[in-house]
């Protein structure tokens, strides 16, 4: 298997609702898992990311929303078993529980610190015991754990995944030892039956919409339905994809029973990066051979994890919009023919018109921001075939496509850390 390849398939993970409730709730369970007897208290501390992203977040098959009960139905019956798809069986009686636990003040959820890498601080205490679970860098990846005062569990290489060390300076993630040039070879000759398996992102995140579509809550998704004809697909490609990508997400915000394909530790990122560009494959007409949808996903997934590897995993940019958005243009230029040159021209085009969308937390307001990533998108793509894009000597494109991806994840981190504790701020005050 290729190492692209294998970048991919280690990133793609199914995720219930929005991800940072379920991370949270996962934490909370790995923690009661090590603990007996009635719980106490539990607190969660959580980096801004984290705690700004699930702050209003509709959570899955729960009436409540926010940071409190999704640790709540953590310590209540959450099953870390089932990582991000942990709520997936939490039932009515589960969800008066946990607002019980809510209503008690048994519940913290606190602001630990303003950063964009993943941390998650779990501590469940009962009358015999206290564990807290500590997670880092992605959502799952749980690093060490205490119970009652003796580490219990610590990870041999705390390192950063999927990095190098090199002799001049910090490790190197490894989707940055590739250019453009050598990551579009790759989408080229790897093999059709290698990178198959994306083909289960499609069905997930079509699933995830029809469920939205049939629950009569998705009030955005039924104006794109009928914008569309009130059809699934039509002849008009830009309508489709607006439907499909951004019906999936308001279903998966509004906290709906079925799971999106993340990438990147984001379910939104992974809707993103994928059905557009099905809108294409579906809408266009032309008999386009599938394989080419399956590479178009690859190279929207690579330069996805490309750009959030410089911006960190939540920051105060919607790596939504600008990650995912920036690598599904690349993919669609892909489908319609775009070269080398032009796939830089969509990349420079992206960057000038929106690295400066905020992130505040996941909520409707993603459905939204999703649209102006699409329309965005699909003008990047109309100006780069026909040989236009916003020029290297302007704003914070750079001499490369690998440059100009590096300079819109600077913006987020370090760039917006004071952007992140404002949008925390007017969170926490409304």
């Amino acid at each position: 298997m290729k190492e692209l390849t294998r970048l991919i398939k280690e990133d793609m993970k199914p995720a219930l609702g929005v991800t940072e409730p379920g991370a949270i709730a996962f934490a909370v369970a790995s923690a009661r898992t090590y603990t007996s007897g009635e719980i106490t208290k539990v607190q969660v501390a959580l980096n801004s990311g984290m705690y700004k992203n699930a702050f209003t977040c509709g959570i899955p098959n729960s009436s409540n929303f926010g940071n409190l009960y999704a640790a709540a139905l953590g310590a209540v019956a959450a099953d870390a078993k089932k990582g991000l798809e942990s709520l997936a069986d939490i039932t009515d009686e589960d969800d008066a529980k946990a607002a019980g636990m809510v209503e008690r003040g048994l519940i913290e959820a606190v602001l630990d610190h303003i950063g964009s890498e993943i941390t998650i601080d779990a501590t469940v205490e009962t009358r015999q015991d206290s564990c807290t679970v500590h997670i880092r860098d992605s959502h799952t990846h749980i690093v060490s754990i205490e119970k009652n005062g003796e580490k219990i569990y610590e990870e041999e290489d705390n390192g950063k995944e999927d990095a190098q060390e090199t002799d001049s300076g910090p490790a190197v993630p490894v989707i940055h030892r590739y250019s453009l040039h050598e990551i579009l070879r790759y989408v080229e000759e790897v093999p059709e039956e290698e990178i198959s398996f994306i083909q289960e992102a499609f069905s997930m995140n079509q699933e995830l919409l029809e469920e939205g579509i049939a629950s009569g809550r998705a009030v955005i998704t039924r104006r794109l339905l009928k914008d569309n004809g009130d059809g699934l697909i039509s002849k008009d490609v830009l309508k489709t994809a607006q439907l499909l990508c951004n019906g999936a997400i308001e279903a998966r915000v509004l906290g709906l029973g079925r799971p999106a394909m993340s990438i990147t530790g984001s379910g939104a990122h992974g809707i993103i990066a994928t059905m557009p560009l099905v809108a294409q494959y579906k809408a266009d007409g032309n008999g386009m051979d599938e394989a080419k949808l399956l590479r178009a996903a690859a190279l929207s997934y690579l330069i996805t994890m490309y750009i959030k590897e410089y911006s960190g995993r939540l920051s105060a940019f919607c790596g939504c919009g600008i990650a995912a958005g920036t690598g599904m243009a690349c993919g669609l230029a892909f489908m319609r023919g775009g070269n080398e040159e032009a796939i830089g021209r969509v990349i420079q085009n992206m960057a000038s018109g929106l690295t400066g969308m905020i992130c505040d937390g996941g909520n409707h307001g993603c459905t939204m921001k999703g649209i102006v990533a699409v329309d965005a998108a699909f003008r990047a793509v109309d100006l780069a075939l026909t040989g236009v894009c916003i020029e290297s000597i302007h704003g914070i494109n750079g001499k490369t496509p690998e440059d100009t991806m590096r300079h819109m994840g600077m913006i987020a981190s370090p760039g917006m850390t004071g952007t992140e504790r404002t949008i925390v701020e007017i969170m926490e005050q409304k």
